[in-house]
């Protein structure tokens, strides 16, 4: 009689187990690559809110500069353009004479104090004017040369004339003052 194999029970029970374990193992590869992926998922979605609250810092910050400087600067347009009034009124004070100022006392007078209201209200609002005198070294950052000339008893560079003052807006140039520069001596 033939003894039944014993052993062919054993090598079920050990394949049924090798699958059971492959099947657990594959669950939990499964798992674990699901978990890596929301990991994964979770990282890209941190890194796009702090980008988007960086952004959102960043746009406050220029808004806050745009705002300073639109209220220091916005109103450089209508200051250029007020730049012309004030030479004029200063050029009319410079012309008359004293037979002219005898005569037109109370005009002048008028003139005067529009031309010091208008001074008033440059300097309230951050126009200061450049004044340069006669001798003064020429400095291209505040200066606009609008001729050179050789002229006996200066330095090359310095200023031989004013034809018109300069103004600063804040720390911005808003008009440069324009002036004559002597240049070397003809000898």
């Amino acid at each position: 009689m033939a003894e039944p194999k014993n052993d062919d029970f054993l090598e079920d029970v050990d394949a049924a187990e090798a699958e059971e374990y492959a099947d657990v193992m594959a669950e939990d590869d499964d798992e674990a690559m699901e978990l890596d992926e929301l990991r994964a998922e979770r990282d890209a979605l941190r890194d796009k809110f702090m980008r988007a609250l960086a952004d959102a810092e960043n746009a406050r910050k220029r808004s806050e500069k745009d705002r300073r400087e639109a209220e220091q600067y916005g109103g450089s347009r209508l200051a250029r353009d007020l730049l012309p009034v004030y030479d004029n009124m200063s050029r009319a004070l410079a012309a008359a004479n004293e037979e002219q100022k005898e005569i037109s006392a109370a005009l002048l007078e008028g003139v005067e104090l529009t031309l010091r209201e208008l001074t008033h209200v440059f300097k309230k609002h951050g126009i200061e004017p450049i004044t340069p005198k006669v001798g003064d070294p020429f400095d291209p950052q505040t200066h606009q040369a609008m001729f050179e000339a050789p002229v006996p008893g200066t330095k090359k560079g310095e200023i031989i004339q004013v034809s018109a003052e300069g103004f600063m807006l804040h720390d911005r140039l808003l008009r440069p003052a324009q002036v004559g520069v002597s240049s070397t001596p003809a000898s």
